[in-house]
């Protein structure tokens, strides 16, 4: 890795940079979610606040090959659980901001398990990528195992696919068979063109950007797109998305559902990217999906009402 001087950072001018050396400083800028442009202004107050929402929850670190992570743990209404839902956050966020919806779906009889991804909330390192985290997912995935769904968000289902597929690097698959995925991107090539338009790189530079994602991932970028993984995973698929959503366009919900026979699309409009984590409809929808999994169900539980 090098060395990114601040002035760097404030003027964003990496199409200054021989595209080796720019390749190289965007990768390690992408890798610190703590200098994404993606981390509200405000991020240190929203987490002060979201924070107080785990309070309930059994938190307890788990050991992983990339970094020691933060779990949290809310235990169902009911004596006997439905199942165990696994939620993942996105890209500079943390757990304690999927908690709204987590309290819906522990409420309707389920175990829901929450976590910081390597290098978000009070998980360890300072740095981190696509692979790590994938492979943090897994191992917590097998660790709480087993799973009867993951809930995630944004980057969180590109993160969440790659690890239930298993592909090399991953130590296997995972036996998850639905999905609800918010507002998540279906390429990572489209999210590697936004960053790098972001900070001005040159052709060049994004490629020897994207290169060392390849080099990662030990796989051509293309191999990573949502309506690939799901067919491979063999999971059925909720897709939620806001039209309004300025960070990831609903271009990418309408590519998975079209593309994936077990996937539906459940459009909203007026939430945006993050506010539809707090919507109440989006909230009945996926407890309402969750529940037509459960054996015991007779009936979809609606009680986010």
């Amino acid at each position: 890795m090098i060395w990114i001087p601040k002035t760097l950072l404030k003027g964003q001018r990496l199409s200054a940079l021989p595209p080796g050396i720019a390749g190289d400083t965007a990768f390690r800028i992408f890798c610190t979610p703590e200098l994404s442009q993606y981390r509200a202004s405000n991020h240190c107050q929203l987490v002060a606040r979201a924070r107080f929402h785990l309070r309930n929850a059994h938190w307890a670190r788990v050991s992983t090959p990339g970094a020691e992570i933060q779990t949290y743990t809310f235990a169902p209404d009911t004596d006997t659980s439905k199942g165990t839902i696994l939620i993942v956050h996105g890209w500079t966020a943390e757990a304690s901001f999927m908690t709204a919806i987590a309290e819906p779906i522990r409420r309707a009889g389920f175990r829901v398990v929450l976590f910081d991804l390597p290098a978000h909330g009070l998980s360890g390192a300072h740095s981190t990528n696509l692979i790590d985290c994938a492979r943090a997912t897994a191992a917590i995935a097998v660790h709480v195992g087993p799973v009867s769904a993951i809930v995630a968000h944004s980057f969180g289902g590109m993160i969440s696919l790659v690890a239930a597929e298993g592909h090399t690097p991953m130590p296997g698959k995972l036996d998850i068979p639905h999905f609800v995925l918010i507002a998540c991107p279906n390429r990572l090539s489209q999210v590697t063109a936004d960053y790098s338009r972001h900070w001005g790189l040159t052709l060049a530079g994004q490629q020897a950007f994207e290169h060392r994602l390849e080099r990662l991932g030990g796989r051509a970028l293309g191999c990573f797109t949502i309506d690939r993984l799901l067919p491979i995973v063999g999971a059925d698929a909720l897709v939620i998305h806001d039209r309004d959503d300025r960070d990831v366009a609903f271009k990418a919900a309408e590519e998975i559902a079209n593309n994936v026979g077990g996937a539906e699309l459940l459009p909203f409009q007026g939430f945006g990217h993050r506010n539809i984590l707090f919507a109440p409809p989006m909230m009945r929808a996926i407890v309402s999906y969750l529940s037509r999994f459960d054996r015991g169900a007779t009936m979809a539980i609606e009680t986010s009402e």
